[in-house]
């Protein structure tokens, strides 16, 4: 099922945004014998649980990026999580090191997964969360991450995955998704999203019975959301990435609509 939520923020949401207490909480955890790295960010001037969103980064690591979407999310009410997938904080300054981390974290999906469970845990603990409300988004790789927890069981209220990669060799099982609500925000001219992978995507989204939001950007490439985008594309020659202004704000704004309807 296709559908684009065309609902504006309420006016109760943009008071709590104007009287918003922002509370941001370093947070140490653990996935096997590894230091995984966390960042939350809530409003403390909310009363009573809200609902958790995961911010999982892109390929250069749990950095600045994450953050700054993780405090967005809080100053709409809700508690975020940036997550470290890497372990240790770690971040590449380079695509070289960053290609190396990504792959790393994705040559065994069980690490992996238990990585995303270990900062789910850690969210759905937090004194403001309700933990029965939780959703998550991905950037880039983050995106990749959040499809692959997905296929691999987990039980969200909505994804939200922009510039993400969706070709899969484990593909999400037939009715698996029972309606799990899944956007997917994609520049049109992004070269590292070929077309026949937007086609099995939608297949296997159709097959899995999610509920699926697809939004293809016209004149936009990779890594539109990221405002540094444009800065790293030209430092590293690589004409695939790019900032869109109007995309990034477009995309938030859908996917923010989305959550104020959800909760």
């Amino acid at each position: 099922m296709f559908r684009i939520s065309s609902i504006f923020l309420s006016l109760a949401l943009l008071s709590s945004i104007a009287n918003a207490k922002l509370i941001t909480e370093e947070v140490s955890y653990n996935s096997g014998n590894t230091n995984m790295n966390g960042y939350i960010a809530y409003d403390d001037s909310i009363k009573g649980k809200r609902p958790g969103i995961l911010v999982v980064h892109e390929w250069w690591g749990h950095n600045d990026y994450s953050r700054t979407r993780t405090e967005m999310l809080a100053k709409l009410g809700y508690t975020a999580i940036a997550i470290d997938m890497y372990g240790d904080g770690k971040t590449a300054n380079h695509p070289k090191g960053a290609k190396a981390l990504a792959m790393g974290a994705k040559k065994d999906m069980s690490i992996a997964e238990d990585r995303f469970n270990a900062a789910l845990t850690v969210l759905k603990g937090h004194k403001s969360v309700n933990s029965e409300q939780v959703s998550a988004i991905g950037y880039c790789f983050g995106g990749g991450i959040v499809l692959d927890m997905l296929r691999r069981g987990l039980e969200i209220d909505l994804a939200g995955i922009f510039h993400g990669g969706l070709k899969t060799n484990n593909p999400a099982k037939i009715g698996s998704l029972n309606g799990t609500k899944v956007m997917v925000f994609n520049g049109a001219d992004d070269s590292s999203i070929k077309i026949d992978h937007i086609q099995d995507f939608v297949a296997e989204m159709t097959s899995a019975k999610a509920n699926l939001t697809l939004v293809n950007y016209p004149n936009t490439v990779h890594a539109f959301t990221n405002p540094e985008a444009t800065k790293l594309g030209e430092k590293f020659n690589f004409s695939n990435l790019a900032y869109n202004q109007e995309a990034d704000k477009d995309s938030w704004k859908k996917f923010t609509n989305a959550l104020n309807e959800l909760y």
